[in-house]
């Protein structure tokens, strides 16, 4: 109980003291209990005791055993993380543009000789470290990085902390920006600068996709054309395979029809089987006249086949006649009498034409 009084009464007098001098309470410590010979640490803090104005030992958590009148317990640390507020602060970035951040901090005691020894009060110490490092960080970098690097700026704040705060015995573990304010002219400038962005970027989009779809029209009527041509080309040449082989086919045909023509004349009444052919031919071709043009060329009697089928068997038997040894020039010079003979007679049939 007399201890319990002790510590009450010495936590009233250090925040009594600690608000006379304008500074915020200790967290670290949770009062000064008097010395009662037998004392009780609680867990995760640490007591350190003087002895005749001296540092004498730290009293670890548990039971206890201090000399009265020789030792003192002058500090009570606190071993758990600490949580900070870091008050709001004005910073100017690299592009003069000021700014209000605040943030929190966290940290522990390390070791509580230094933290009690080797600083005032240890976390005013931090909470000023942390502000000045903040003005200097933002000083480095510009408005627009302050916003997309807040990770590395709170990482820069750490280790610039943990540097100087290793002599006190205190470990920064992270610090976090709570809150950034910008001028509201910025502030609408930036919202200025964004919907300016956002605009381009769907401006950007747009004509992306127009080009896409313009070179996905070119490409399939490019890839249309290409099967067109080829399948034109495919059917030419189909249609010039197929006109090959049926003038091939007609060929043929025509040279065994002539080959078995030939063959029929050879044999018994082969004349009488021509004089029949070219009558046929005679009689058709003679049907078919003034169908084509108005101009009719008739011979002399259209109606005696006789004389015609003579003519021309007399014409085929000029030509099938082989020559006499010796005059190689006597075929050629019939054969020439029986064309003058038959041009004298288309022209008397040309001339009665006009006359008519």
């Amino acid at each position: 109980m007399l201890a319990r009084a002790a510590r009450g009464t010495g936590a009233l007098l250090l925040r009594g003291s600690l608000q006379a001098s304008g500074r915020a309470p200790r967290r670290a410590s949770s009062g000064l209990p008097r010395n009662t010979v037998v004392l009780f640490v609680p867990q995760q803090e640490a007591w350190v005791v003087e002895r005749m104005g001296r540092f004498h030992r730290i009293l670890e958590p548990g039971l206890n055993i201090l000399i009265p009148v020789l030792d003192r317990i002058r500090y009570v640390q606190s071993l758990k993380e600490i949580v900070i507020n870091v008050p709001e602060q004005s910073a100017v970035t690299l592009d003069n543009v000021t700014l209000q951040i605040d943030g929190v901090l966290y940290l522990r005691i390390m070791d509580p000789y230094k933290a009690s020894y080797g600083v005032e009060d240890p976390e005013y110490a931090v909470t000023q470290l942390a502000q000045t490092t903040m003005r200097s960080e933002l000083g480095k970098l510009s408005l627009d990085k302050v916003f997309r690097e807040r990770e590395s700026l709170n990482a820069s704040i750490v280790d610039a902390i943990n540097q100087a705060a290793d002599c006190w015995g205190i470990r920064c573990l992270r610090y976090e920006i709570k809150d950034i304010h910008v001028p509201p002219r910025v502030k609408e400038s930036m919202q200025m600068q964004v919907e300016a962005e956002r605009r381009k970027r769907a401006t950007v989009l747009e004509s992306e996709g127009t080009r896409e779809s313009a070179i996905n029209v070119a490409e399939g009527k490019k890839q249309a054309q290409i099967l067109a041509s080829e399948a034109e080309k495919a059917e030419q040449i189909n249609q010039a395979a197929g006109e090959a082989s049926a003038v091939l086919a007609k060929a043929k045909a025509k040279a065994e029809a002539i080959r078995i023509l030939a063959a029929a004349l050879t044999q018994h009444n082969g004349d009488a089987a021509a004089s029949l052919t070219v009558a046929e031919q005679y009689v058709s071709a003679f049907s078919k006249l003034a169908k084509d043009s108005n101009t009719i060329l008739l011979p002399s009697n259209p109606g005696d086949v006789t004389s015609m089928v003579a003519q021309a068997m007399g014409v085929y038997g000029a030509l099938t006649k082989p020559p006499v040894p010796g005059t190689p020039d006597s075929v050629s010079s019939g054969n020439r009498r029986d064309v003058q003979g038959t041009d004298a007679s288309l022209d008397e049939e040309l001339d009665r034409v006009k006359m008519s």
